[in-house]
């Protein structure tokens, strides 16, 4: 019997998660928002909620729900169910929970969702809310387990890609519909207009590939985080799990594999 794991959220990070955890042999559903507001569509299983499948490194997911989401599971497919509030574990009755909503703050995960409950970035402690917290913040403690205590603070700052860091990150100017105007992978020049909110333009903020876009019809506000451009002229960055998801998977993999006795104790399930 393979070891299950329920994933709480589906964006780029979670999805590195499923994917090594999916690799490792373990039995993985995740959940996530109806609309997901995700940016990293391409490397994301929350694009699933859209268009009914994905596909990332060879490891296939399928929008699913509670009355079919096993039959997905035999398809060796991972099913993604809209179930903010996880009601999935009642029936699934996973091993192991992950939160890797990354919402910088816990939105209802409790140490008796599982036999192990994994939380990913601040707003989790370890031994209070849950057994292990992970830290994400890039840098030195990328991916450090912590047993006891919480991940560093959020700082509202992106972590540095290419030399750039806030700049980066495009933003909505006001309230309204989100309207793509170029597509994720597209190279695109600085002021080169990338996509509107109601009319109102954004612009590239330097010369790069265009590295995440909200998808189109999505309603957004003020200040909200709609797009990523990638000053490394590297289109394949954007349809591939990047290097702090796959710390992030092998981080949850080794807090498996550490609280649960190894090798030994996943297979004395």
């Amino acid at each position: 019997m393979e070891m299950k794991v329920l994933v709480k959220g589906a964006g780029d990070l979670a999805t590195g998660v499923a994917l090594v955890l999916k690799r490792a042999g373990f039995e993985i559903v995740m959940t996530e928002i109806e609309k997901p507001t995700v940016i990293r569509r391409t490397v994301s299983f929350a694009d699933c909620m859209y268009k009914d499948e994905a596909q990332l490194e060879g490891v296939n997911a399928k929008q699913a729900n509670r009355d079919n989401y096993r039959m997905v599971l035999a398809e060796g497919k991972i099913p993604v169910l809209a179930d903010p509030e996880a009601k999935i574990i009642e029936d699934f009755q996973p091993r192991v929970v992950v939160d890797a909503i990354l919402a910088k703050k816990n939105l209802g995960t409790r140490m008796d969702d599982a036999e192990l409950v994994i939380g990913l970035g601040p707003g989790f402690s370890a031994g209070k809310d849950v057994h292990v917290v992970i830290e994400t913040m890039r840098g030195h403690d990328l991916g450090r387990i912590i047993h006891e205590g919480e991940a560093l603070p959020n700082t509202n700052t992106p972590g540095i890609i290419g030399g750039r860091s806030k700049d980066r990150v495009l933003r909505a100017p006001g309230d309204g519909l989100f309207k793509e105007i170029v597509q994720i992978g597209d190279y695109v020049k600085e002021h080169e207009l990338v996509a509107e909110v109601d009319g109102k333009e954004i612009k590239a903020p330097f010369d790069g590939v265009v590295r995440g876009l909200l998808k189109t019809g999505l309603a957004v506000f003020p200040g909200m985080k709609v797009g990523d451009v990638d000053p490394r002229p590297v289109q394949k960055n954007c349809f591939s799990i990047s290097d702090k998801a796959r710390a992030l998977g092998g981080a949850t993999l080794l807090a498996i594999m550490e609280q649960l006795g190894g090798i030994e104790g996943l297979s004395g399930q």
